[in-house]
C-alpha cells in the first residue's frame, strides 16, 4: 500500500477460490489440523507471525462482469499503481450499485485511463459493502482523477456515486509477485511461492 493514503504497513491481497465450494476445501485443508493451519505452510506462517501486528479479512463474491486474474492479464490488464476503495451503500442495495458503477465505468474509462479490474460485494454483511479495485496506468492519470475529486467532480461514477454512504479509497503498487507485474497467477501449488 502507498502509506500516504492510508495506514501503514499494510498490505492487501486478494485471492480467488472457486466459488463458495472452492472456499469450503480450502478452509479444511487451513482449519482441518491440530494448529488450525495448513500444515505444509507451516514455515511461512512462522516468518509471517513475525511481520504481521493484525489484519482484517473479508470475503468477496465478484461482480457478473469483473474478470479473473488469468482473464486481466491475459488482456494486459495492469497499473502504475492501483486504486482499492471500499463503498458502503444502503443495505440491500450493493448488488444494484455495482450493476450501476460497473456500467459507469464502461463509459469513463476511455476519459480518465483508469480500468475498473475488479467489482466485489462482501460476503456474510447486510449486503451493503462494495469493494472496488481500479488499474491506473500512470500517475499522472491518477492525478487527473484526484484532482476532478478535489473540486466536487466524480469522473470515475458519475450516475452511482449518488447511492454511495461512504467511501474510502487507498493506493496500491505491485509487489514483486503481484499477478499483474508477472503477468500470472502464481501456483497455489508450488509452495516454494509461499515459503522464500
Amino acid at each position: 500500500m502507498v502509506g500516504s493514503t492510508g495506514p501503514w504497513p499494510q498490505v492487501v491481497n486478494i485471492w480467488e477460490e472457486d466459488g463458495f465450494a472452492g472456499l469450503a476445501s480450502s478452509f479444511r485443508t487451513e482449519l482441518g489440523s491440530a494448529t488450525l493451519q495448513d500444515p505444509a505452510l507451516a514455515k511461512w506462517w512462522a516468518a509471517a507471525a513475525e511481520l504481521r501486528s493484525g489484519g482484517f479479512d473479508r470475503l468477496i463474491v465478484p461482480h457478473p462482469d469483473t474478470r479473473t486474474i488469468e482473464e486481466l492479464c491475459a488482456a494486459g490488464v495492469a497499473g502504475e499503481a492501483y486504486a482499492h476503495e471500499i463503498v458502503t451503500v444502503k443495505p440491500g442495495t450493493v448488488r444494484q450499485f455495482l450493476d450501476a458503477a460497473v456500467k459507469d465505468a464502461e463509459k469513463t474509462s476511455p476519459a480518465h485511463g483508469w480500468h475498473l479490474a475488479g467489482a466485489w460485494h462482501t460476503a456474510m454483511r447486510s449486503d451493503d459493502e462494495a469493494i472496488l479495485l481500479w488499474a491506473i496506468p500512470t500517475w499522472e492519470q491518477w492525478a487527473a482523477v484526484e484532482q476532478s475529486a478535489a473540486h466536487g467532480t466524480d469522473v470515475l461514477l458519475p450516475t452511482s456515486r449518488d447511492a454511495i454512504e461512504t467511501r474510502q479509497r487507498i493506493l496500491l503498487a505491485d509487489a514483486p509477485l503481484c499477478p499483474f507485474k508477472t503477468g500470472r497467477q502464481p501456483n497455489r501449488d508450488d509452495r516454494t511461492d509461499w515459503e522464500d
